[in-house]
């Protein structure tokens, strides 16, 4: 019985965490004072994880491919913002995600926002597009103030 209730409750923990992506942060803020100091760009990924199909194929057929690890390794700071149906999110974290929603105006997901390492806004991407990461490679070697379309 005692096993029962033990396995029970790391079921509803586990169900009811919130896991980034692995190599990303669901942190906003720490992720920001991490780019500033390593003066790295910030990738924001705002996604329904667990309903939004091209927010799941950009994951799939962009995000877990080696190229675009080794280069988020070596020029971002990666950061999930999930806003999922299917699974609880920590209330520190669901508050957070809607006030970033807010504050960058997310109306569609998934919506890719790069950010300087001092936290302004470099470039947007709504949508999947199967050519981000060449996208992004060029606006990490020169960042503007006009956003991708």
């Amino acid at each position: 019985m005692k096993t029962l209730i033990l396995s029970a409750c790391a079921l509803l923990a586990a169900s009811t965490a919130t896991l980034a992506k692995t190599g990303w942060d669901d942190d906003y803020e720490k992720s920001l004072a991490k780019a500033k100091e390593a003066q790295k760009m910030v990738l924001l990924d705002f996604t329904g994880s667990d309903w939004c199909g091209y927010c799941i194929k950009l994951d799939e057929e962009v995000f877990s491919k080696s190229t675009f690890k080794r280069f988020a390794k070596e020029s971002l700071v990666l950061v999930e913002l999930d806003y999922p149906r299917g699974k609880n999110l920590p209330k520190k974290t669901k508050e957070q995600n809607d006030a970033l929603k807010n504050k960058y105006g997310i109306s569609g997901y998934p919506t890719l926002i790069l950010l300087d390492s001092e936290g302004k806004e470099a470039a947007r991407w709504v949508g999947y597009k199967a050519t981000l990461l060449d996208e992004l490679k060029e606006k990490v070697k020169s960042p503007s103030k006009e956003p991708a379309k």
